[in-house]
């Protein structure tokens, strides 16, 4: 059986990428930290629509969790691999460059960056010996125009971004596609502290987007339809362009 793991699945933009890869056919593992209650509510959903879905928490940012959850998981799927990767799971700590501290800059660039590589090279080595393999990396805007107040969320944006571009090189002969999303503003939990009203007067479409319009292109960058894309990003942001 073929499973889709998706980082931070749990809620927003994550959760509507679940939901979007489970109608793909793929059977979903939805990753999450602390929050099983939300994650146990997209299972159902999933189940709900006839999909399968199963649990998978693990601390992205914590190179043993990761590595004993996802170990875990294949000692006991020894007929499954892992197809599809979205690295979806991030956080924001916001403040201007001359206040922020250590720990507010480690701990974006551990969650933003360092996870991708730590979740990223556990899944590769099914995805290189089946030679199939999709993986979609959540960018954003802030890690190709910069925003300010968001060093540290910019610098592990675009670094993933870099990582990317890199990785697809790497293993595009073994038909694996790594590209990366990078959404503007997204109506999500992430951004509901955002001065909205001001914002939208930004955006040439006049809206932040919606959580399932990022699903929407997700689903395709995993699908057939796809193959031909690699190393790429993909902006999503109303026209809110560099």
């Amino acid at each position: 059986m073929n499973y889709a793991l998706v980082t931070g699945g749990s809620r927003g933009i994550g959760k509507a990428i679940c939901l979007a890869v489970a109608k793909e056919g793929y059977s979903v593992l939805i990753n999450y930290r602390s929050n099983k209650e939300s994650a146990l509510e997209v299972k159902k959903q999933i189940e709900a629509e006839g999909g399968n879905a199963e649990l998978l928490p693990f601390d992205v940012s914590d190179a043993k969790s990761v590595d004993e959850a996802i170990t875990h998981w294949q000692e006991n799927h020894l007929e499954d691999y892992i197809a599809v990767l979205v690295n979806n799971a991030g956080i924001r700590e916001d403040t201007i460059m001359v206040f922020m501290q250590d720990e507010q800059w480690n701990n974006v660039l551990q969650t933003n960056l360092n996870s991708f590589f730590y979740v990223t090279r556990r899944v590769l080595k099914g995805m290189i010996t089946k030679r199939y393999g999709r993986i979609v990396n959540i960018a954003s805007l802030s890690g190709i125009k910069g925003l300010a107040g968001q060093t540290n969320y910019s610098a592990a944006k675009a670094g993933l971004i870099g990582a990317t571009k890199a990785l697809a090189q790497e293993i595009g002969s073994r038909k694996i596609t790594v590209n990366a999303v990078a959404p503007g503003f997204i109506a999500t939990d992430m951004t509901q502290d955002l001065p909205e009203a001001e914002l939208k007067k930004m955006i040439p479409v006049g809206r932040f987007g919606k959580a399932e319009e990022v699903a929407d292109l997700v689903s395709f960058l995993i699908s057939d339809k796809a193959s031909y894309i690699t190393g790429e990003v993909i902006s999503i942001n109303g026209g809110l362009y560099t």
